[in-house]
């Protein structure tokens, strides 16, 4: 069975939008690293799901804005 939200997957918090939408940057067993458009956090697979095209535009956009900017991996 396939884990959900493997690296590199966009996804958002089920719970609230505080978050912003994010990208998957780490798996450790239930867990995902996101990389939200705030912050990055720890977040139990389960309390995400799948970014919907806006939302994965917005955050293609900022991932894009920042290594213009910085460079790097984001």
């Amino acid at each position: 069975m396939a884990t959900p939200f493997e690296q590199d997957t966009y996804v958002a918090h089920t719970g609230t939008d505080v978050y912003g939408p994010g990208k998957v940057i780490g798996v450790d067993g239930a867990l995902r690293r996101v990389r939200f458009v705030h912050f990055v956090a720890t977040i139990d697979a389960g309390d995400l799901r799948a970014a919907s095209p806006e939302e994965t535009h917005v955050i293609q956009a900022w991932i894009q804005r920042k290594q213009e900017r910085y460079g790097g991996e984001w």
